[in-house]
């Protein structure tokens, strides 16, 4: 029997907030199409992310499906998506309960292997659609974790954020197409020493956030207490922040729950828009962002109205990596940065 490997505590990270802010607004709306996390190495993102899913409430899926279809909202795909697997449906699979899947993307990934493939040969000939499941079936309502992601094919990183924009992800191949739903929270790590993304990607990532190792040092030392303590006995040191996780996980579905009923001002949108305009930021996606983002942070405090504040919040969130920038000119890393990126006007 496979051993499940121990997972670190979400809330028992030491700092980072901003990284975990990002994540968690993600997760309560993943239409944000994700989050980019920049960092030197040994700054917990990976175990972040891996944590976070950890702690999520459990999803109904078919056992067995590849597409990790809802029972209650996409029982009509069933037949025909896996008609496309070549399976009977002599008697349909039965729901079960488990945990999110957290779908890691390899640096050396094919196509193929992130969308999959179609069998053109029995398609064209028959007229029957065979298809080969990618990672993107896999990773639907879960998380898409893509480390290093400024070394993947350019290619590769406009298919991953079509599909997370979308919400579907479509095989091609010489004019026969195959969709299956493709909603997934899409978080791409990168150190920006081995190299940037082109601004054009950059910009489809709809949070940005910066991090570096710790410098305080007490906050230091408890990263060093807290992993000695988890390397020595995981099951007790989980359980030591069990009710911790059990609060955010709650926190987290009182968001999700909440998020439809949120509301911003007419005063606001303009608000948005005037600071989008004021720091220079090219096209309308960095607003769009800005909105969602806000609405989402309302949701997370328990709030139906957006205020200033969490527009601040979410600025500070979704157009650093938007601003226009000289060459060699680092991603700005504050409010303030943004506030002094564009001309005034």
């Amino acid at each position: 029997m496979k051993q499940s490997i121990p997972v670190y505590p979400f809330a028992a990270i030491v700092g980072q907030e901003r990284m975990k802010q990002a994540l968690i607004l993600n997760i309560i709306n993943p239409s944000l199409s994700g989050v980019l996390i920049r960092g030197e190495k040994g700054t917990a993102k990976s175990t972040a992310v891996r944590a976070l899913a950890h702690i999520l409430p459990e999803i109904e899926v078919y056992s067995p499906d590849p597409f990790q279809l809802d029972p209650q909202s996409e029982a009509d795909l069933l037949a025909e998506l896996h008609l496309a697997l070549g399976l009977g449906m002599a008697a349909p699979p039965k729901p079960e309960k488990r945990k999110i899947k957290v779908i890691e993307l390899p640096v050396g990934a094919t196509e193929d292997r992130l969308v999959g493939s179609l069998d053109l040969e029995r398609a064209l000939k028959t007229g029957e659609k065979r298809v080969e499941p990618g990672l993107l079936a896999a990773a639907h309502r879960g998380i898409l974790y893509v480390d290093e992601v400024n070394l993947l094919d350019d290619h590769l990183v406009d298919v991953l954020l079509d599909s997370a924009a979308m919400g579907v992800n479509t095989i091609e191949r010489e004019g026969v197409s195959f969709a299956h739903p493709a909603r997934f929270t899409l978080v791409g790590t990168m150190n920006p020493e081995e190299g940037e993304l082109r601004p054009q990607l950059l910009d489809r990532f709809g949070l940005c956030v910066n991090i570096g190792g710790i410098l305080d040092l007490e906050q230091r030392v408890q990263v060093l207490e807290r992993r000695a303590a988890f390397e020595e006995d995981p099951e007790l040191f989980s359980s030591e922040w069990q009710a911790e996780s059990e609060k955010l996980s709650d926190n987290i579905q009182k968001a999700q729950k909440l998020l439809p009923q949120v509301k911003a001002s007419p005063e606001l949108l303009y608000h948005i828009a005037r600071f989008c305009l004021e720091v220079g930021v090219d096209g309308h996606r960095g607003d769009i962002v800005i909105y969602k983002a806000a609405k989402t942070l309302a949701a997370w405090n328990g709030r139906t109205e957006v205020t200033k504040e969490d527009i601040e919040a979410a600025a500070e969130l979704a157009l650093p990596h938007r601003l226009r920038r000289q060459p060699l000119q680092a991603i700005a890393d504050s409010l303030d940065q943004v506030r002094k990126a564009g001309p005034k006007l």
